[in-house]
């Protein structure tokens, strides 16, 4: 598992995953294994099945070319396939020089994948275990922001098992309530609520996705994201600003769908407001411990002008039209050239570990 001498950097892309954002992986995993120069890297696709199981090189290939179909579409990929030869984990991982994890989510995003990768001695891209594994949580990051100075929703913790009292929850956070699972992105499971039935519904929805649910005040505003690059001296890219279009919030339709939202890049912001989320974004990249990427959002509240923090992502969504690469695009980095920044910034800092 050592480095490989040759003129080409071998990259394992890993995707897929047990996640409920399997789809999306693939779907980022496509367009970066497409966007990747063949002149430097030869790229080992690793695809992860719903069920777990592990397919390397042209099976992991053929295995997304076989789901493309379905790439973005919750669900879409059928939890089998047709593999005859197909592992839990591969009895011998390929030599590689780096481990590029296109994986969001449960088992990738949240720690787990990167503690078997140091446990491998395999170098990759993005932040460690604890960093990953709390990002992955909405709530402890929202601890860790607000600690950091950051204004925060009201919010409430719903745990598997244990009892709550909706008339409370009601009184404290008042309607309209957002619903989410604590340790998932994309939106997935996540909804509004305007009503106690629908607050309920809405509870049971996001528990089929995990253990905990995270209940917050609505904020009405701008929905702003700022990707940050870099680990000792992250800098901030360009500020995005999201506008659904098909909901009235950025659901997972609004992300997903053909047409479902807009994004203005650079967002149409003031210069006092653009300092000051920009400065937001890395101190809770610091703060959380983020490496290499990640994308922070938030809400500029229409009610008190204040800028409410709202989570951050470890691993973004890493199409040439994701907001991440769309704020590189904006500081004028080609996806290819973005995604040869995030591989050379990781190779070097392994190698000052090394050394």
């Amino acid at each position: 598992m050592g480095k490989n001498n040759t003129a080409k950097k071998r990259i394992a892309v890993i995707f897929g995953g047990r996640s409920g954002e399997h789809e999306v992986s693939l779907k980022s995993a496509y367009q970066v294994i497409s966007a990747l120069d063949k002149n430097k890297y030869e790229i080992i696709p690793v695809a992860i099945t719903k069920v777990g199981y592990w397919l390397v090189g042209e099976k992991g290939r053929k295995y997304l070319e076989d789901n493309l179909g379905q790439t973005g579409k919750q669900g879409g990929v059928k939890s089998e396939n047709n593999f005859e030869d197909r592992n839990k984990f591969p009895e011998k991982f390929p030599s590689v020089d780096l481990v590029l994890p296109i994986m969001h989510g449960t088992f990738g995003e949240d720690g787990k994948l990167q503690g078997m990768l140091e446990m491998l001695g395999l170098p990759y891209v993005f932040s460690g275990v604890l960093a990953s594994s709390l990002a992955m949580n909405k709530r402890k990051t929202k601890i860790i922001a607000k600690a950091s100075g950051l204004k925060i929703a009201k919010d409430v913790i719903v745990i598997r098992g244990k009892k709550f009292n909706t008339e409370k929850i009601i009184a404290k956070l008042n309607f309209p309530i957002v619903i989410k699972p604590s340790e998932l992105g994309s939106s997935v499971g996540t909804s509004l609520a305007n009503a106690k039935e629908e607050l309920e519904n809405g509870i049971k929805e996001a528990f089929k996705y995990g253990e905990e649910v995270l209940l917050e005040q609505f904020v009405k505003g701008r929905e702003l994201t700022v990707t940050v690059m870099g680990d000792k001296s992250p800098k901030a890219l360009p500020v995005i600003e999201i506008i659904p279009k098909i909901s009235g919030w950025f659901d997972y339709r609004a992300k997903y769908e053909t047409g479902g939202s807009e994004e203005v890049c650079p967002a149409e912001i003031s210069e006092e407001i653009l300092k000051k989320i920009q400065r937001y974004a890395v101190k809770v990249f610091k703060a959380v411990g983020c490496l290499d990427l990640a994308r922070a959002d938030f809400i500029w509240s229409a009610e008190d002008g204040k800028l409410y923090f709202l989570e951050i992502n470890t691993i973004p969504g890493m199409t040439a039209t994701s907001l991440a690469p769309q704020a590189a695009a904006a500081a004028g980095m080609e996806f290819s050239v973005f995604l040869d920044k995030l591989i050379e910034g990781a190779i070097r800092r392994n190698e000052k570990e090394q050394s």
